[in-house]
């Protein structure tokens, strides 16, 4: 018997996902295009220690994330919606919108079924550019148009 009760504690290895998606080790960015997506889409937030992951086979890591850790890869505007980094799908809550502090990138929250208020996912230039051609400036602020539905977005003002 090994008495082996688990994985490892987490410790920080040196991996940061950077506010733009980069991934660095040591100060040093992530040169090999299928690791770096592979980090991409094996990110994952443990509630229970309040930390993000990554895993590759049997090892997992704690990583730094500096802003959010999902990004926000393409968004369906008929339905509304969104295709995220670790290859889930859901729906955009667009109540949830706000502008990153960083460089005012659009941010929105994503589920988390043991975090209230879900996390935070960054959008991509790409669907941010998507985005905003969806955008409509009325009255009474900022709506975003969904399925040909206007709806408010008060934190994109």
């Amino acid at each position: 018997m090994s008495g082996d009760t688990g994985p490892p504690p987490l410790r920080p290895f040196g991996l940061v996902l950077h506010h733009d998606g980069r991934f660095s080790h040591e100060g040093f960015p992530i040169a090999n295009r299928r690791l770096r997506e592979h980090f991409e889409r094996s990110v994952e937030y443990l509630s229970a220690e309040r930390k993000f992951i990554v895993r590759l086979r049997h090892f997992r890591g704690e990583i730094e994330v500096e802003e959010a850790g999902f990004f926000v890869r393409s968004i369906d505007l008929e339905t509304g919606g969104i295709g995220l980094s670790d290859g889930r799908h859901e729906i955009l809550d667009a109540s949830t919108l706000s502008l990153s502090p960083i460089d005012g990138a659009i941010l929105c929250r994503i589920r988390c079924d043991t975090l209230a208020g879900g996390l935070l996912a960054r959008f991509s230039h790409s669907t941010q550019a998507e985005f905003l051609q969806a955008i409509e400036d009325r009255e009474d602020g900022l709506h975003v148009i969904i399925g040909g539905r206007a709806i408010p977005c008060p934190g994109l003002e």
